[in-house]
Formats: structure tokens, C-alpha cells, sequence
């Protein structure tokens, strides 16, 4: 039976639950294959994706929601954010966050991250049943950005409510209640990172928001946009990665054995729990000239849809691709993304992840699932709601 392109809805609950079937078929059908239900493009492949990530006539270019005076909020955070922008105006902003994170501030959190995963994991008891996402991934890598910023560990559930209702917005076709949310979360996001700048100016530290201030590089509004951005990729990707690669690591028990018993490195392993399920599933960029790509012509303004989970389950790329394979070697997933806009956060994500991982492996060897996990209802930020675990 031959996939219908038209009867592809990235939407349906279904392909949300399991991607990986419709993809293997678009796959299947080509590389680069036009969309007609979303007008755009859909890159498949690890080559195309690749290629659409690396070519410099696709960019990120945004356009605001409407209406935009309701939806001002929301747009401001993402027109003065680095991701959004190309060109100068991109060198600049990534710059500034660039020349801060060059100041040691990622080798200065190891240790932290370190101290903050052993006094969680004191909470737990063994033979205790305990949901590992809730109550162990969702507030480390909020914790690990305020420590970075420089802001209170205590406000943690702001910064995760806020972060979430941003990041709702990215998800496909969403309602009137997820834009009201996430134009409440940009206002109040916003409020806090300035009254957190003005008293970083007065009262300077070691931390990330005080050297971006001392920097001089970025307006406020660029300032604010830039540590909102921080602390909502550092959440969703670190939390997603650790949820979908927990799950397929406990699912397969053969390879969690590999794992716990020091055959293959928790370095190495994390790169396949990146890769198998990606967090990330949908990573859109425009064109702004004509440029082919996989033998098709993209004109000048199309949108073309970089299908992140595809790539990752390519065979082309990957040898037996949809074996969850935790000693694979090399493992050249595009998880991080490529070309300009490969992810500035990534040695921190890396090293956060690893550490979790490492350390709540080495405590309970043989934890395991003790039942199905509820999925979150999204697919471009593909993650789960809950992993229940039996340490």
C-alpha cells in the first residue's frame, strides 16, 4: 500500500503515540517530499535533513502570531532570541551567550551537578516505587540553569511552569487556551529575568546572567529573550532525553545490563538514548532564495520541516537503525541540530545528562519499569508525562 502524502496528519493521535512507522514510510517515499495539508516541504532522510540544516539559504526567520498586539507577549521572547534570527543579528546574540559560556561556567557546574544528583537520589530508598521523571528529571536541569544563571533554586516550579507554557506553542495546530497560556507565561517569564538583571547590575556575581549584563552586548529586551531561551531548551530537551532514553534503556534490558556493568560507558550510551527517540522530532526552517535540495527545487519563502526522529532511524546512516543499540560507534544523530544553529547548550546538556544518568544507575543497578507510561499529547517535543520505576 502506497502512503498517500495528503493522508499524513502530524497531528492524529496515533502517529503522536508512535511516530516511527509513518516515518519509515515517508522515508520510503523520498527525501525531500512536499506536504500539501501544512504547505511544506518534509525533509526525511539524515541526508536531507542534513543538508537542509547546513545550507545557508534556510534559515530561521520569524514571523510573529496574530493577532499581534494579543500575542506580543510571546513574539518579543522569540524576535530577540538567537534561534530565530540569521545572519549578523544571529553572530551577535550567540556571540554575547557564547563569550559567557566560554568563561568556564560549564566546567564550574560539574561538581554541582554532581552534589545536587547524589542528594536527590538520598530521597530515594531501595525497593521504593517512585516516578524517576516527576520526581528526579524534571527539576535537575532547572535546578542546573538557575545555578548557571545565577538566579534561586527555589523558584524552580516558575521557571518549569513558565518554560512549559512557552514551548506548548510549538506543538502543531494548538488552540486559543495554549496561546493565552503561553502569552501569561512570556509576561510573567519576562517580569522575573528583568528584576533578576537589574539586581544582577547592582549586586554582580560568578553567574551567567551577571556576565551578560558586564558583556554589553545585548539589549534588555535581547537579554531577557536570550535567558528565557536558556532555561527553556535546557528543561524540555534535558527532561525529554532523560525520559525517552530511561524508557528505552529500561525497556531493553540487555542493554541496561551492558550499561550497569561498565561494558559500555554511560558517555557512550547517552548518545544512543539521544538518537533512538528523539526529543526534539521537528526542527522547521525557510528558505529566503531558490536552492535544491535532494534534487528538489525549494522557492524562495517555502518552509521545509526537518523530521528529526526520521534521520535519526535513517539506514543510510545508521546500521539496523531501529535496534536500540547503547555501545553504537560512531553515532552521528542530529539530536543537537547542525550548521549555524547547532545547539550552544549542548556540552552542558551532555554533561548534566551523563552525570544523572551515571549516578542514578550506579545507586539502583536494577531499577525497573513497573508498568506502561503515560505519553505526553505532543509530538514535536516528544516526551513522557510520568516513568514509574521500582528502584
Amino acid at each position: 500500500m502506497t502512503l498517500e502524502l495528503s493522508d499524513v496528519d502530524l497531528t492524529e493521535s496515533s502517529f503522536v503515540s508512535d511516530p516511527y512507522p509513518v516515518l519509515a514510510e515517508l522515508r520510503a517515499s523520498g527525501p525531500l517530499l512536499w506536504h500539501e495539508p501544512s504547505a511544506r516541504w518534509l525533509a526525511t532522510t539524515h541526508a536531507s535533513v542534513s543538508a537542509v540544516l547546513r545550507n545557508r539559504k534556510l534559515g530561521r526567520l520569524w514571523d510573529d502570531w496574530e493577532p499581534t498586539a494579543e500575542m506580543e507577549p510571546f513574539n518579543a521572547l522569540h524576535r530577540n532570541q538567537m534561534m530565530e534570527n540569521e545572519d549578523q543579528t544571529h553572530r551577535r546574540l550567540r556571540g554575547s551567550v557564547q563569550r559567557g559560556f566560554g568563561r568556564g561556567h560549564v566546567e564550574r557546574m560539574a561538581p554541582r551537578i554532581d552534589e545536587l544528583a547524589v542528594s536527590m537520589l538520598d530521597a530515594f530508598s531501595a525497593g521504593e516505587t517512585v516516578d524517576v521523571l516527576g520526581a528526579y528529571a524534571e527539576p535537575m536541569p532547572v535546578y542546573v540553569i538557575a545555578d548557571l544563571l545565577g538566579v534561586p533554586r527555589a523558584d524552580h516550579a516558575s521557571l518549569r511552569d513558565w518554560s512549559q507554557g512557552i514551548v506548548h506553542m510549538y506543538e502543531q495546530g494548538v488552540g486559543d487556551d495554549v496561546r493565552a497560556a503561553a502569552v501569561q507565561a512570556s509576561l510573567d517569564f519576562s517580569a522575573y529575568v528583568r528584576d533578576v538583571v537589574e539586581h544582577k547590575r547592582r549586586h554582580p556575581d560568578d553567574g551567567l546572567v551577571s556576565h551578560l549584563v558586564e558583556d554589553g552586548g545585548l539589549s534588555d529586551d535581547e537579554l531577557v529573550a536570550s535567558v528565557v531561551l536558556l532555561l527553556n531548551a535546557g528543561h524540555e530537551a534535558s527532561v525529554n532525553v532523560f525520559g525517552n532514553g530511561m524508557h528505552a534503556l529500561l525497556s531493553h534490558p540487555d542493554q541496561q545490563s551492558r550499561v550497569t556493568s561498565g561494558e559500555v560507558d554511560v558517555a557512550t550510551a547517552l548518545e544512543e538514548l539521544i538518537r533512538y527517540d528523539a526529543p526534539l522530532q521537528l526542527f522547521e526552517r525557510t528558505a529566503t532564495a531558490d536552492v535544491e535540495i535532494a534534487g528538489q527545487t525549494v522557492s524562495a519563502g517555502q518552509k521545509v520541516a526537518c523530521l528529526m526522529g526520521s534521520a535519526n532511524r535513517d539506514a543510510a546512516a545508521f546500521a539496523d537503525a531501529d535496534r536500540f543499540d547503547v555501545g553504537r560507534d560512531p553515532n552521528p544523530h542530529v539530536g543537537f541540530g547542525m550548521g549555524l544553529h547547532f545547539c550552544l547548550g549542548a556540552p552542558l546538556a551532555r554533561l548534566e545528562l551523563e552525570i544523572t544518568i551515571r549516578r542514578l544507575l550506579e545507586r539502583f543497578p536494577d531499577l525497573s519499569l513497573t508498568g506502561s507510561a503515560p505519553r505526553r499529547p505532543t509530538w514535536v517535543l516528544r516526551g513522557f508525562s510520568a516513568i514509574e520505576v521500582s528502584l
